[in-house]
Protein backbone atom coordinates (compact mmCIF):
# COMPACT_ATOMS: atom_id res chain seq x y z
CA UNK A 1 0.00 0.00 0.00
CA UNK A 2 1.48 3.36 -1.00
CA UNK A 3 1.97 6.06 1.55
CA UNK A 4 0.12 9.26 0.58
CA UNK A 5 2.86 11.28 2.24
CA UNK A 6 5.62 9.63 0.18
CA UNK A 7 5.42 12.27 -2.56
CA UNK A 8 6.13 14.94 0.05
CA UNK A 9 9.41 13.20 0.82
CA UNK A 10 10.67 13.57 -2.73
CA UNK A 11 13.05 16.52 -2.68
CA UNK A 12 12.33 19.56 -4.80
CA UNK A 13 14.95 20.00 -7.52
CA UNK A 14 16.19 22.92 -9.55
CA UNK A 15 18.29 22.34 -12.67
CA UNK A 16 20.39 25.22 -13.97
CA UNK A 17 21.64 24.56 -17.51
CA UNK A 18 23.92 26.81 -19.53
CA UNK A 19 23.14 27.30 -23.21
CA UNK A 20 25.05 25.51 -25.98
CA UNK A 21 27.98 27.13 -27.79
CA UNK A 22 26.83 29.91 -30.16
CA UNK A 23 28.06 29.69 -33.74
CA UNK A 24 30.16 32.85 -33.94
CA UNK A 25 33.84 33.23 -34.74
CA UNK A 26 36.23 34.41 -32.02
CA UNK A 27 39.32 34.22 -34.23
CA UNK A 28 41.49 37.19 -35.05
CA UNK A 29 41.90 40.60 -33.52
CA UNK A 30 39.08 43.06 -32.82
CA UNK A 31 38.95 46.80 -32.37
CA UNK A 32 36.29 48.22 -30.03
CA UNK A 33 33.67 48.52 -32.79
CA UNK A 34 34.25 44.93 -33.95
CA UNK A 35 34.07 43.73 -30.33
CA UNK A 36 30.69 45.45 -29.94
CA UNK A 37 29.51 43.78 -33.14
CA UNK A 38 30.73 40.42 -31.80
CA UNK A 39 28.42 40.80 -28.77
CA UNK A 40 25.50 41.64 -31.05
CA UNK A 41 26.27 38.61 -33.24
CA UNK A 42 26.72 36.36 -30.17
CA UNK A 43 23.33 37.38 -28.81
CA UNK A 44 21.63 36.57 -32.14
CA UNK A 45 23.59 33.41 -33.03
CA UNK A 46 22.35 29.88 -33.60
CA UNK A 47 23.94 27.21 -31.41
CA UNK A 48 26.10 24.22 -32.25
CA UNK A 49 24.47 20.79 -32.33
CA UNK A 50 25.08 18.74 -29.20
CA UNK A 51 23.95 15.62 -27.36
CA UNK A 52 22.96 15.88 -23.71
CA UNK A 53 22.07 12.91 -21.57
CA UNK A 54 22.07 13.44 -17.82
CA UNK A 55 20.80 10.65 -15.59
CA UNK A 56 19.29 12.97 -12.97
CA UNK A 57 17.02 14.91 -15.34
CA UNK A 58 13.52 13.38 -15.52
CA UNK A 59 13.06 14.29 -19.19
CA UNK A 60 9.56 12.84 -19.55
CA UNK A 61 8.28 14.75 -16.54
CA UNK A 62 9.44 18.15 -17.77
CA UNK A 63 6.54 20.05 -19.34
CA UNK A 64 7.93 23.59 -19.16
CA UNK A 65 11.34 25.16 -19.13
CA UNK A 66 12.33 28.64 -18.03
CA UNK A 67 14.72 30.50 -20.30
CA UNK A 68 15.87 33.97 -21.21
CA UNK A 69 14.85 36.25 -24.04
CA UNK A 70 18.18 35.51 -25.76
CA UNK A 71 17.80 33.03 -28.60
CA UNK A 72 20.71 30.77 -27.54
CA UNK A 73 18.91 29.74 -24.35
CA UNK A 74 15.66 29.02 -26.19
CA UNK A 75 17.37 26.98 -28.91
CA UNK A 76 19.24 24.98 -26.27
CA UNK A 77 16.05 24.28 -24.30
CA UNK A 78 14.30 22.98 -27.42
CA UNK A 79 17.31 20.87 -28.39
CA UNK A 80 17.29 19.21 -24.96
CA UNK A 81 13.58 18.84 -24.29
CA UNK A 82 12.01 18.90 -27.76
CA UNK A 83 9.98 21.40 -29.73
CA UNK A 84 6.77 20.67 -27.82
CA UNK A 85 8.14 21.92 -24.52
CA UNK A 86 6.48 25.05 -23.11
CA UNK A 87 9.11 27.79 -22.90
CA UNK A 88 8.60 30.33 -20.13
CA UNK A 89 10.61 33.21 -21.62
CA UNK A 90 11.48 35.93 -19.14
CA UNK A 91 13.69 39.02 -19.46
CA UNK A 92 14.87 38.45 -15.85
CA UNK A 93 16.74 35.32 -16.97
CA UNK A 94 18.92 37.13 -19.53
CA UNK A 95 22.67 37.22 -19.10
CA UNK A 96 24.36 40.10 -17.29
CA UNK A 97 24.89 42.91 -19.74
CA UNK A 98 28.29 43.74 -21.25
CA UNK A 99 29.57 47.03 -22.54
CA UNK A 100 32.73 47.35 -24.60
CA UNK A 101 34.70 50.42 -23.51
CA UNK A 102 36.44 52.71 -25.98
CA UNK A 103 40.10 52.04 -26.67
CA UNK A 104 40.92 53.64 -30.03
CA UNK A 105 43.45 52.33 -32.56
CA UNK A 106 43.91 49.03 -30.71
CA UNK A 107 43.12 45.55 -32.02
CA UNK A 108 43.05 42.76 -29.44
CA UNK A 109 41.65 39.21 -29.07
CA UNK A 110 37.93 39.18 -28.27
CA UNK A 111 38.68 37.42 -24.99
CA UNK A 112 40.52 40.53 -23.78
CA UNK A 113 37.57 42.78 -24.60
CA UNK A 114 35.05 40.48 -22.92
CA UNK A 115 37.04 39.80 -19.76
CA UNK A 116 38.18 43.38 -19.23
CA UNK A 117 34.73 44.85 -19.85
CA UNK A 118 33.22 42.34 -17.42
CA UNK A 119 35.87 43.06 -14.76
CA UNK A 120 35.31 46.81 -15.03
CA UNK A 121 31.54 46.26 -14.86
CA UNK A 122 31.89 44.19 -11.68
CA UNK A 123 33.88 47.06 -10.14
CA UNK A 124 31.14 49.52 -11.10
CA UNK A 125 33.33 51.31 -13.63
CA UNK A 126 31.65 50.25 -16.88
CA UNK A 127 27.88 50.33 -16.45
CA UNK A 128 26.79 53.67 -17.89
CA UNK A 129 23.69 53.07 -19.98
CA UNK A 130 23.30 49.41 -18.94
CA UNK A 131 22.20 47.49 -15.85
CA UNK A 132 24.70 47.90 -13.01
CA UNK A 133 26.14 44.98 -11.07
CA UNK A 134 24.10 46.10 -8.05
CA UNK A 135 20.90 46.03 -10.13
CA UNK A 136 21.86 42.65 -11.61
CA UNK A 137 22.24 41.17 -8.13
CA UNK A 138 18.69 42.32 -7.28
CA UNK A 139 17.50 40.59 -10.45
CA UNK A 140 19.32 37.40 -9.41
CA UNK A 141 17.46 37.43 -6.10
CA UNK A 142 14.16 37.69 -7.99
CA UNK A 143 15.17 34.78 -10.21
CA UNK A 144 16.15 32.59 -7.27
CA UNK A 145 12.93 33.41 -5.44
CA UNK A 146 10.82 32.58 -8.48
CA UNK A 147 12.59 29.27 -9.13
CA UNK A 148 12.27 28.34 -5.44
CA UNK A 149 8.53 28.97 -5.45
CA UNK A 150 8.08 27.04 -8.69
CA UNK A 151 10.05 24.09 -7.28
CA UNK A 152 7.95 24.04 -4.11
CA UNK A 153 4.88 23.67 -6.31
CA UNK A 154 6.12 21.48 -9.18
CA UNK A 155 9.00 19.60 -7.45
CA UNK A 156 11.23 19.85 -10.55
CA UNK A 157 12.18 23.13 -12.22
CA UNK A 158 14.53 23.71 -15.15
CA UNK A 159 16.19 26.95 -16.18
CA UNK A 160 18.19 27.11 -19.40
CA UNK A 161 20.08 30.37 -19.25
CA UNK A 162 23.61 31.74 -19.09
CA UNK A 163 26.88 30.96 -17.36
CA UNK A 164 27.38 34.10 -15.29
CA UNK A 165 23.71 34.41 -14.36
CA UNK A 166 23.40 30.72 -13.44
CA UNK A 167 26.46 30.99 -11.21
CA UNK A 168 24.95 33.85 -9.22
CA UNK A 169 21.52 32.17 -9.04
CA UNK A 170 23.21 29.04 -7.70
CA UNK A 171 24.90 31.10 -4.95
CA UNK A 172 21.61 32.78 -4.06
CA UNK A 173 19.76 29.45 -3.89
CA UNK A 174 22.41 28.07 -1.55
CA UNK A 175 21.79 31.05 0.74
CA UNK A 176 18.15 29.92 0.73
CA UNK A 177 19.24 26.49 2.02
CA UNK A 178 19.18 24.72 -1.33
CA UNK A 179 21.81 22.00 -1.41
CA UNK A 180 24.09 21.74 -4.43
CA UNK A 181 24.19 18.04 -5.31
CA UNK A 182 25.74 18.33 -8.77
CA UNK A 183 27.99 21.10 -10.05
CA UNK A 184 28.74 20.65 -13.73
CA UNK A 185 30.88 23.77 -13.93
CA UNK A 186 30.27 26.70 -16.24
CA UNK A 187 31.02 25.29 -19.70
CA UNK A 188 28.52 25.16 -22.52
CA UNK A 189 25.55 22.87 -21.73
CA UNK A 190 26.82 22.43 -18.17
CA UNK A 191 24.28 21.37 -15.55
CA UNK A 192 23.97 22.20 -11.88
CA UNK A 193 21.33 20.50 -9.72
CA UNK A 194 20.13 21.72 -6.35
CA UNK A 195 17.77 19.99 -3.94
CA UNK A 196 15.74 20.97 -0.91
Amino acid sequence: MSNPESSDKIPARIFLIRHARPIVSKHGYFDAAAARQFITDYDAAQVEKFVLSHESIPYKEIKKVFCSTLVRSQLTAKAIFGNDIELIIDHDFREFERKIFSLPLVRLPIRFWLLSSRALWLMGLNSKGIESFKEAKKRVRRCAERLSKEAEQDKTVVLVAHGFLNNFIRRELRKKKWRLVHNGGSGFVSISMLEK
